[in-house]
């Protein structure tokens, strides 16, 4: 008992630091304002190949590696999750550096909401009446955009969709962390070469004239990219999924407090209006969840 609460202590702090890790990235990629999203993007793919290869090269994974590449069907799955995982980076670090933080803050807080709704779309899962609720709420917050402005708040769902899609996605195809990043990054590494070889034409393309210290935090966002994930994976093997589900409201907490409190991003009323319904829906969410793992408790005590 006591060696299992160990592994619980350990999975919490892998958990808090891969979602505050996550949470607190916007002040990473605002370091680097002066480079263009692709040119960020090119990099994170670049060095991210290079930082978990070396990873599986130590950990003796190449196994894993040679299995995918017999996978004809797992590799087409994983050409779109490259793309929806890329997507979703560009769209982030555009949000970032163009003073959208507030907007990125808001598409990570539907996504649990939209993860359930997939889920009830594609893998035949029924949703409860109290996740129905908490849906219709989500809808609400969107909703309030819409009525204002006239338009959907797209960045915020742009990177719900093509982060729940990609979660959807790999959950198909049931491969590890390391070995499923290696592989996307391993199929997006010739555009991102491409790119910046060639194509790029920005004053920081050029590294022999950047600073120093421009290199540096380019070569860094594999680390950045890759850390928090294997913190994440390591995380997910000790503890369970619906303890692991009450640590992802952390990684936008912290995107939403730095955009008001760092960064100094309007926070409008509308927009408190849909961050209240989006709240309110994850509050009846995380309570249906609670309710939910204590039934199925009790139903395993009793049989």
């Amino acid at each position: 008992m006591n060696e299992q609460n160990q592994e619980t202590r350990r999975g919490v702090i892998l958990a808090l630091s891969a979602y505050t890790m996550w949470g607190i990235a916007p002040i990473y990629f605002k370091t680097l304002q002066t480079v263009s999203p692709l040119e960020i993007l090119s990099h994170r793919v670049i060095w991210s190949f290079f930082f978990i290869a070396a990873i599986i090269w130590i950990s003796k994974s190449w196994g894993k590696v040679r299995t995918v590449l017999r996978q004809p069907k797992t590799l087409l799955i994983l050409v779109a999750t490259s793309l929806l995982v890329g997507g979703n980076w560009l769209i982030f670090i555009w949000a970032v550096n163009n003073n959208y933080m507030l907007d990125a803050s808001l598409g990570y807080y539907i996504n649990p909401l939209l993860n359930v709704m997939l889920g009830m779309l594609f893998l035949g899962e029924r949703l409860r009446p109290l996740q129905w609720v908490a849906v219709f709420f989500a809808a609400c917050g969107v909703g309030v955009q819409l009525l204002k402005f006239g338009s959907l708040p797209w960045v915020a769902l742009a990177l719900a969709t093509s982060f729940g899609l990609y979660g959807l996605m790999r959950k198909k195809i049931r491969l590890d962390a390391e070995t499923g990043l290696f592989m996307e990054t391993c199929l997006l590494l010739p555009l991102a070469a491409c790119y910046v070889l060639f194509i790029a034409d920005s004053p920081t393309s050029d590294w022999a004239t950047n600073p120093m210290n421009t290199n540096l935090l380019l070569m860094a966002a594999g680390i950045v990219t890759t850390v928090p994930l294997l913190c994440f994976t390591g995380a997910a093997t000790k503890l369970r999924l619906s303890t692991l589900g009450f640590f992802q409201y952390i990684g936008p907490s912290l995107m939403f407090l730095l955009a008001i409190i760092v960064y100094g991003e309007q926070f409008t009323a509308d927009k408190g209006y849909t961050f209240a319904f989006i709240w309110g829906a994850l509050m009846l969410f995380s309570f249906d969840g609670i309710r939910g793992h204590r039934q199925s408790r009790k139903l395993a005590r009793a049989s």
